[in-house]
């Protein structure tokens, strides 16, 4: 059994890998279909429906035998997880990457675990003891990865690789409507361009993410039958998103798609959706949000790489120091969390001011200095 759990682990691993990978194309394959004209709002209706006609079926003739009874509760869990990690996630997405590019876009997503964490100090499901090291070491990280985040917001510096192509910023500057929309309007005339207004919801996305994930892993554990999770809540999604794009498209040019939007439909619908949240609830079962969270620093590496090869986008001195910083950062939140999850299970120590964090077994210990979270204490004689 153990063995078993071990490598469904492992897979979970190497799926989050792959998923950043696919989340990576997207953003180019998406970028490219923006510059050409699609609306936002049709591509991302578009895209839940194609998603919830391929995850609907699968979920229900392999778990229509597993999962567990809908509750009240539980449809409104589904109805929360459709808001953010849906409807709310993808829109705030493709108007953030209309408005920058794809190196931006994907050297924003490192900071969902730090509103992850964030999100989860502010719940109370996260707990931080500043007289220990590894509560220390989890503030210091999040402040790292925020520097890092206005880095990249606030300085662009000079290109390291690639050289900019001003048709290219051109064509990225512009939405992908010919004129801002009402709401554009009122930003615009709050003194915010169109790169800082990308930039804000970009931010959006990444705090939907968060509180995605943070709904996630308890829902999971009322109702582990993951591909169903996945499904109802891309249910919910597309109703938001199908009544949300009636309302803000005009005329029916919006709806005329070419057969390269038609493709960036299909690999939006059918992997960045439908396979990604898939691989996404299963490997949440295994890994839990803070890990799950962890893969997406591997997603500015991928999308820089690949829209230097395709789109011939430059990257930026400010995208490397930012993006170095976030992943430093990102690194210490983790190595901190995973410290405290085996101190509190008794495997290794608490690293504490107050005592010396190699003590001879046979010393006497003030059980009273290494009380855990949870309240019950331990000795380092005796885990």
């Amino acid at each position: 059994m153990a063995a078993a759990v071990d490598g469904n682990i492992l897979k979970a691993h190497l799926a989050m890998a792959v998923q950043q990978l696919f989340f990576a194309g997207y953003h180019v394959i998406t970028k490219v279909a923006l510059d050409n004209g699609v609306n936002q709002f049709v591509f991302c209706m578009f895209r839940d429906l194609v998603a919830l006609s391929i995850l609907a079926p699968v979920a229900y003739l392999r778990e229509k035998r597993t999962r567990p009874p809908i509750t009240r509760h539980l449809l409104m869990s589904f109805f929360f997880l459709g808001l953010t990690g849906i409807f709310g996630t993808q829109l705030l997405f493709l108007l953030g990457l209309s408005y920058t590019n794809p190196t931006y876009a994907a050297a924003v997503q490192p900071a969902i675990p730090v509103f992850t964490f964030l999100l989860a100090v502010m719940m109370g499901t996260e707990k931080v003891n500043f007289l220990r090291y590894e509560g220390q070491a989890k503030v210091g990280g999040t402040l790292v990865c925020i520097i890092g985040a206005a880095l990249i917001v606030l300085y662009r510096g000079p290109e390291l690789v690639g050289y900019t192509d001003l048709n290219f910023v051109a064509n990225s500057d512009l939405s992908a409507r010919s004129q801002p929309s009402p709401y554009e309007w009122l930003l615009l005339e709050l003194g915010l361009d169109r790169f800082r207004l990308g930039v804000l919801c970009l931010i959006g996305n990444c705090t939907c993410y968060a509180v995605f994930l943070s709904i996630m892993a308890p829902v999971l554990k009322r109702y582990p039958a993951n591909l169903s999770v996945a499904a109802y809540s891309y249910f919910f999604g597309a109703l938001l998103m199908v009544g949300t794009t009636l309302l803000m498209t005009n005329g029916s040019t919006d709806w005329i798609l070419t057969g390269s939007e038609i493709l960036s439909i299909s690999y939006a619908g059918i992997i960045a959706s439908g396979l990604n949240y898939g691989l996404l609830t299963w490997c949440g079962k295994f890994l839990g949000p803070a890990l799950v969270a962890l893969f997406y620093p591997l997603q500015p590496v991928a999308s820089a790489f690949l829209s230097l090869i395709f789109l011939g986008s430059p990257i930026y001195l400010g995208s490397v120091l930012g993006g170095s910083l976030i992943i430093a950062g990102l690194y210490v939140v983790t190595w901190a969390s995973y410290r405290e999850t085996q101190a509190t299970h008794g495997v290794i120590p608490f690293l504490s001011q107050a005592s010396e964090p190699f003590i001879d077994k046979d010393a006497p210990i003030n059980k009273n200095s290494y009380q855990g979270d949870s309240g019950s204490s331990r000795s380092l004689s005796n885990p």
